[in-house]
């Protein structure tokens, strides 16, 4: 497994991380034990950045990833998140970026993951209430204090980016980023690229359905998330299909799967991008971790902007209320 720096303070990581997320919450059931043979499977492939929130479960991400790193810890590169604030019963409370929750919710998430410092910690949304320069500033003494050693963002436009840059520098910003979802080439890549900042791609199989394993909106389990996200909709997803349907001939041609083509894509639009697909089985990480061997020739990465150019999928990335709490 090739090694990517996220940003220029010297953070390293696997060329390809995994998304905890989907262990507990949000794509149906889960599988404790093997989730944890998950995670334990993917540092034996080299895949060292492990991704989890504290709004996951809520609570009980963190507390799964902790268990499955307790006696491998110094194997791991730990990020999570703060921000989007849930009580303990799973309702929402809002986002929230004030120094004191900042400070507070720092110190829950090392108390679940049972860990005396986090490698990578994220502001998961910003806090349109609250100046950046407030939140960051909380961050950056957390890493003064030895709580924290790299700081990020997800989901912030340029203008926040850069201010929060000015207090501290930011290693990682992370958003969504897939061949369904071409957005941050306009303004975000270029802004973190002037700044050194290095791009992590959350959903880059466009939570799934890059794969080619969802053909109709019954395959999602009751009470999955995406039922009611809009790409998974009526018309949306029956365009968003035939979309997918050319990329697998794509994968076929080459002899690899839809979703490790839609890997190999994301891992070829720079080497300050590391995608971190999120899965809860060892297959479906196996095949993952295939993806980063895969070199896209360029007739095969012009054929690809073809069959998948900004703005290709049908319908927003989340419902009218998700949408509101991005690029801000």
């Amino acid at each position: 497994m090739q090694k990517r720096r996220l940003g220029k303070q010297g953070l390293s990581v696997s060329a390809l991380g995994l998304g905890c997320m989907g262990m507990s919450e949000f794509y149906g059931p889960g599988d404790e034990a093997e989730s944890i043979a998950t995670i334990h499977r993917a540092l034996e492939l080299g895949v060292d950045l492990l991704d989890t929130a504290d709004m996951y479960g809520p609570f009980k991400n963190e507390e799964l990833v902790g268990r499955a790193i307790r006696d491998r810890r110094d194997r791991v590169v730990l990020a999570t998140k703060f921000g989007n604030e849930r009580r303990a019963d799973g309702t929402w409370v809002g986002v929230n970026g004030r120094p004191e929750y900042v400070r507070s919710a720092c110190d829950a998430s090392l108390r679940r993951l049972k860990v005396d410092v986090i490698d990578l910690y994220y502001q998961h949304r910003v806090d349109p209430t609250v100046p950046i320069e407030d939140t960051v500033g909380a961050m950056a003494e957390l890493v003064r204090a030895g709580k924290v050693r790299y700081l990020g963002l997800s989901e912030a436009a340029p203008a926040t980016i850069r201010r929060a840059h000015a207090v501290h520098p930011i290693s990682a910003l992370q958003s969504e980023y897939s061949l369904w979802s071409r957005d941050p080439e306009d303004e975000i890549l270029p802004t973190v690229r002037a700044l050194g900042i290095g791009f992590v791609a959350y959903s880059p199989l466009g939570r799934g359905f890059l794969s080619g394993q969802i053909r109709s909106p019954e395959d999602l389990p009751e009470g999955d998330y995406r039922r009611n996200a809009p790409r998974f909709q009526g018309a949306n997803f029956a365009k968003n299909l035939e979309l997918v349907e050319h990329l697998r001939a794509l994968a076929e041609a080459r002899g690899v799967t839809p979703s490790q083509l839609a890997l190999a894509w994301v891992l070829a639009r720079g080497e300050d991008i590391v995608p971190i697909p999120g899965t809860k089985r060892r297959k479906y990480l196996e095949e993952n971790v295939a993806a980063a061997s895969i070199r896209l020739t360029p007739e095969e990465l012009a054929r690809i902007d073809q069959i998948a150019p900004k703005g290709a999928a049908a319908g927003t990335r989340y419902p009218e209320a998700g949408m509101k709490s991005v690029n801000l």
